[in-house]
């Protein structure tokens, strides 16, 4: 993982491969979830896999750390999006 700054909003970021070959955008703080099927929320794990989560679920619940996409964070993400 590669650590650097967001260009529009200042905020530290880790830019992590998925599985699929593209590199993500990821707040740099790790968080705790727990894998839920069809979930609302996304991770990205340290491995580029992104899963269907929640954030909110009781610590002996958890299913593991990882980041939450950057895209979903940044105020200023619009700025990016291709016209």
């Amino acid at each position: 993982m590669k650590t650097t700054t967001c260009k529009a909003c200042g905020k530290p970021i880790v830019w992590i491969h998925t599985t699929k070959g593209k590199s993500m955008p990821c707040d740099a703080e790790p968080v705790a979830y727990k894998e839920v099927k069809g979930g609302k929320e996304k991770i990205v794990t340290p491995n580029g896999e992104v899963i269907s989560c929640t954030f909110d679920a009781k610590p002996d619940d958890m299913t593991g750390i990882g980041y939450i996409s950057h895209w979903s964070t940044c105020p200023q993400a619009n700025s990016f999006k291709k016209r």
